[in-house]
C-alpha cells in the first residue's frame, strides 16, 4: 500500500504504467510467499517436547507463548523468532517509514493547500495503522523473551491480532464521502432526538 501511495504522490502521471496488474501480482505474491517461507522456518524450529500442564498462556497460540512451554533448550528457537521478526517486521516497517519521508518530501513541494491536503489525508490513515501494527508486533518480537508470560503480552497482541485489523475497515470507510455524509446525518438525527 505504500509503495502504491508512493507512487500515486511521487509518480501522479505514470502511475497507471507503473502499477499494472502485472506489479499488483508481483507484489502480492512476494508478500504471499515471504510469509510463507518464514512461517515455515518458525514451523520447522519449535522444540516438540513441551513440559507441565501443556496449557498456554495467551489468547492465542502465540509462538512466543508456546516456546515458554518447552523442556528443551530453545535458546535457538527465540534467536529465529528474532531473525524473523527483524525480517517480517523490522525491515518492512523501515521500508515503509522511508517510503513516507519521501512522500512528505513530495508534498511539501505540491503548491496548493488542497493538494497537500488530499495527500496527507491520503496517507495519514494508512501510516496511522501500520504504526500501530508494527509498533506493537516490534514490541512483542523484537525484545528479550522471559519464561514468564505477562499480561502486557497479552494486551499488546490484541494489538496488532484484533484492534488493527478491526480499524481498518473504519478508517477507510470514513474517508468515504458518502459514508462520512450518512455518518453525519445519523450522529444529527440522533443530536436533535
Amino acid at each position: 500500500m505504500v509503495y502504491d501511495c508512493f507512487v500515486a504522490i511521487c509518480n501522479p502521471l505514470r502511475y497507471p504504467l507503473i502499477m499494472s496488474g502485472r506489479m499488483c501480482i508481483e507484489l502480492a505474491t512476494g508478500a504471499w510467499f515471504g510469509a510463507f517461507l518464514l512461517t515455515g522456518l518458525l514451523a520447522l524450529t519449535v522444540p516438540s517436547w513441551l513440559c507441565g500442564p501443556n496449557v498456554i498462556n495467551h489468547f492465542t497460540c502465540e509462538v512466543l507463548a508456546v516456546l515458554k512451554l518447552a523442556c528443551s533448550d530453545s535458546h535457538a528457537s527465540e534467536m529465529v523468532v528474532f531473525v524473523t521478526g527483524v525480517l517480517a517486521l523490522l525491515l518492512p516497517f523501515s521500508f515503509i517509514l522511508v517510503t513516507y519521508v519521501r512522500i512528505g518530501l513530495a508534498v511539501l513541494r505540491i503548491r496548493s493547500a488542497h493538494g497537500r491536503s488530499k495527500a496527507v489525508s491520503t496517507c495519514s490513515s494508512h501510516l496511522t495503522v501500520v504504526s500501530i501494527f508494527y509498533g506493537t508486533a516490534m514490541f512483542m518480537y523484537l525484545r528479550p523473551q522471559f519464561k514468564s508470560t505477562s499480561d502486557q503480552d497479552k494486551m499488546v497482541s490484541l494489538f496488532y491480532g484484533a484492534l488493527t485489523p478491526m480499524m481498518n475497515p473504519l478508517i477507510y470507510s470514513l474517508r468515504n464521502k458518502d459514508v462520512h455524509g450518512a455518518l453525519r446525518r445519523v450522529t444529527s438525527r440522533k443530536i436533535l432526538a
